[in-house]
This record gives structure tokens, C-alpha cells and sequence, in this order.
């Protein structure tokens, strides 16, 4: 071997040290932060989110730092294409010598789901990309359009969440009457509880209408004149963040169960802005819940409240966040 050809792979074989003790780190990272490291799986995506066609795009550049997954080396890369297994050296190295005597290398071969790609072909060329800091690389395109829109974050959970809205917008056809209709909840299972709610409705707009409602104008219906206000009032009024780390979504059904217990119970029908508001007074942050209970003590003394030190600890304490 030539002296430049020694010196490029003694370059090469640091490049491969230190970008595996990036790795390292990463995922040391990343499991502190309870994030998720690995490469998107195309397979496990595939079997999620429904796909019907491809789409040949052609030759074009497409950003490294959009391509988030692998078709079958999911496994030795990291969420940040960093080399995971020490049996990639070998091709690593080589792609990077490549690189290092600028030599042309062909395009690398993606899968475009939504906005992420997904490696065919040139796991090895996209590492040494990234880990030089190359923001654009030559990729031979091929879009798989789905419905269901995925993230660079999306994790195994994720996935799981993908799949079963990608279930109800195939039940539904939401997205094709809808464009641009976007779900999301914070746990698994709850769009089955939509299509009851949907159910319901169609069965109410027949009683009302007197005669047969077809499913895709019961969807249409519940969407545009139940779910949608009542959505639209939780994002006016900004009680999401009184419930973090939920979705309008989420508290669209917890507050329609609210209503439902008010009608039954008490027979007081809430219009949305009154129900949301009303919700979010009896269960949102439990610093209100404090000062109702305060202004509830001073609203039943006829003379200047006077409240001693352990009743209102005991106040404060049984309104502490997960207390009875």
C-alpha cells in the first residue's frame, strides 16, 4: 500500500473508533433520556401503515438527516446511523478511504415513507455521510405513499399507535372526506371507542332524520359537528397544558363521558365551550383544585376566615397531585 493510501486508512480506522464511541454514548443517552435509538425497521413500518403502491421518484438529493431507518441493517446502525457492530468495520472503513480520496461513489438506494427514508441499498455510505457531516446525499427514490403520517421519533409504541389509526382511517375514510384530518392519542386502544361514539351518532341522526344514515355521513357528521368544536374549544382555551402529556384527543372522550354522567345523573345538558371548561375546573391542575376548596372555606365563614396550619395542610395535602 502507498504512503497516502496508509495514511487514509489510519484516517479511516479513527473515524470508525470514534464514531463508535459516539454510538456508545448515544445510547447511553438515549436510555437516560428515555428516548428511542434504534433504526426504524422498513419491514415493521410496512406491516403497520398500509401501503398500496410505489412510486419511482428518480435520482435526487435528499437530506441525510431525514433518512431515519433501514430495509435490513436496522440493526447495525443507531437512530443516528452510527455504527453499532464492530463487524462493520471492515465495509465502514473502506467507504470512508473512498471518501477521504474523493472518489465518486454511486447513489444510495431510499424508500420514502411520508418524510423519512428507509436504506435499500448504502447503509455503510449514508454512516460515513453523517458521521462527516454531509447534509445532502445522491438517492435513487422510491416513495411508498400511506395515509398515516410517521416521525424521525416514532418508536415500537409509536408504531403500534400508527397502525391503529391507520385501521380506523381505513373503517372510517376519514382522510379521503376529511384531507388533512390528523388524530392522536396518548394510549393504545381508544380510536375503537371513536367508532362506537360514531356508531351512536349515526344511530341518533336515523331517529332524527327517519331514515337510513349512511356510515360515511354519520363519519362526516360526528366529525364536523361533535368532534371538531369540541376539539377546537380545548385548543382555544389551552387546557391542555392543565393535562400533560395528553392530546385533544384524550380529552375529547374523557369530557364526553363528562357530559354523559351530567346528563344522566343531574339532567344538565353542556354545549362545548361550558363542558370543556366546566371538565377542566373539576379535574384540571390541582393548584385550582386548591383554590376552590379555599374559596369554598371563605364563601361559608360569615366573619374573616381564619383557618389554622393543619387544616389547611390537610387541605393542600389531600389535593396533591395522585392523592385520593
Amino acid at each position: 500500500m502507498d504512503p497516502n493510501g496508509r495514511y487514509l486508512a489510519g484516517v479511516a480506522h479513527d473515524d470508525f473508533d470514534r464514531a463508535r464511541r459516539k454510538a456508545f454514548l448515544s445510547e447511553v443517552g438515549a436510555f437516560l433520556g428515555r428516548r428511542p435509538n434504534d433504526l426504524l425497521s422498513f419491514e415493521q413500518v410496512q406491516q403497520a401503515l398500509p401501503m398500496h403502491s410505489q412510486i419511482y421518484r428518480g435520482i435526487q438529493q435528499v437530506p441525510v438527516a431525514a433518512i431515519n431507518g433501514s430495509v435490513d441493517r436496522y440493526q447495525d446502525f443507531d437512530r443516528n446511523f452510527l455504527p453499532t457492530q464492530t463487524h462493520t468495520r471492515p465495509r465502514w472503513e473502506a467507504i470512508d478511504r473512498a471518501t477521504l480520496a474523493l472518489e465518486a461513489l454511486p447513489p444510495v438506494q431510499l424508500y420514502k415513507v411520508s418524510d423519512l427514508y428507509f436504506v435499500k441499498d448504502g447503509n455503510h455510505r449514508v454512516s460515513v455521510a453523517r458521521e462527516r457531516g454531509q447534509e445532502m446525499i445522491d438517492a435513487e427514490v422510491i416513495e411508498c405513499p400511506t395515509n398515516v403520517p410517521i416521525s424521525a421519533d416514532t418508536d415500537t409504541t409509536g408504531l403500534l399507535h400508527l397502525t391503529e389509526y391507520a385501521r380506523f382511517l381505513e373503517q372510517t375514510g376519514l382522510d379521503k372526506a376529511r384531507p388533512g384530518v390528523s388524530i392522536r392519542f396518548s394510549t393504545l386502544g381508544r380510536f375503537d371507542t371513536l367508532l362506537e361514539h360514531i356508531s351512536a351518532h349515526r344511530w341518533y341522526m336515523g331517529i332524527d332524520q327517519h331514515r337510513e344514515i349512511s356510515w360515511l355521513d354519520a363519519v362526516c357528521d360526528w366529525y364536523d359537528h361533535v368532534y371538531s368544536p369540541l376539539v377546537q374549544v380545548i385548543e382555544e382555551t389551552g387546557i391542555l397544558g392543565d393535562f400533560a402529556g395528553h392530546t385533544a384527543a384524550d380529552l375529547y372522550l374523557w369530557i364526553m363521558d363528562y357530559r354523559y354522567y351530567l346528563e344522566q345523573n343531574t339532567g344538565q345538558q353542556l354545549g362545548p365551550a361550558t363542558a370543556v371548561l366546566s371538565y377542566d375546573a373539576e379535574y384540571g391542575r390541582w393548584t385550582r383544585r386548591v383554590a376552590r376548596r379555599l374559596n369554598r372555606l371563605m364563601a361559608q365563614a360569615a366573619k374573616p376566615l381564619v383557618v389554622s396550619t393543619d387544616r389547611l395542610l390537610r387541605a393542600l395535602g389531600a389535593l396533591r397531585p395522585g392523592a385520593d
